[in-house]
């Protein structure tokens, strides 16, 4: 079963949603970087960037976000100095493409908003690179209607202090909020703080 906005308590008042792989695919971004950090290495150094882009990409996929720069410096000998290269990419990139919510979202989003009902997004991660990843994400107009809040800057889920934050700073109560996550600390933290969970794919197949 798929829900849909309907099918959820009408009583809420507010839904909290994490960012990566909840509201858009997060390799939409992750891929872009890839493409802009291999350019620049494969014009510095007069490689395949092509080939680069392939091998970030396949570690990406088979061991993760965080194995792409070790994986790649491994097999092009890359200089330590490149390192820094990719951080300020990933944090800072002007990425050439939006970031496309998926769609499913997008109209859940929409009816929220119509429903008059708070969004909050609460994210996990770099509180620079999250930022930038939100602000190359295509909202559809529905930038006016959220409040980003950045764990790291609090404490990171699982724990849920953020989340008891979202409850104090905004006067609701646990029974009033929704949590939509795709990870285990995103259930945990909703747990925690007692509040309901739903994961993405429960709106997505």
């Amino acid at each position: 079963m798929i829900f849909r906005y309907t099918d959820l308590d009408p009583r809420k008042k507010a839904f909290v949603f994490e960012l990566d792989n909840v509201l858009y695919p997060a390799q939409d971004y992750f891929f872009q970087v890839y493409y802009l950090f291999a350019a620049f290495v494969g014009h510095t150094e007069q490689w395949d960037s092509k080939a680069m882009i392939t091998t970030m990409v396949d570690a990406y996929h088979e061991q993760g976000e965080e194995a792409v720069f070790e994986t790649v410096q491994k097999k092009y000998s890359l200089e330590t100095r490149y390192q820094e290269n990719f951080k300020r990419l990933l944090n800072t990139a002007h990425v050439p493409l939006k970031l496309l919510l998926y769609q499913q979202m997008l109209d859940l989003l929409q009816q929220i908003v119509v429903d008059r009902k708070q969004i909050f997004i609460l994210t996990n991660g770099n509180p620079q690179q999250q930022l930038n990843k939100i602000k190359h994400i295509e909202w559809n107009g529905l930038e006016n209607y959220l409040v980003c809040y950045f764990a790291d800057e609090i404490k990171p889920k699982p724990e849920p202090d953020a989340l008891h934050h979202i409850l104090s700073v905004h006067n609701l109560q646990r029974r009033d909020l929704m949590m939509i996550g795709n990870h285990t600390n995103d259930e945990l933290c909703a747990q925690a703080a007692g509040v309901d969970y739903a994961n993405l794919y429960d709106f997505i197949r």
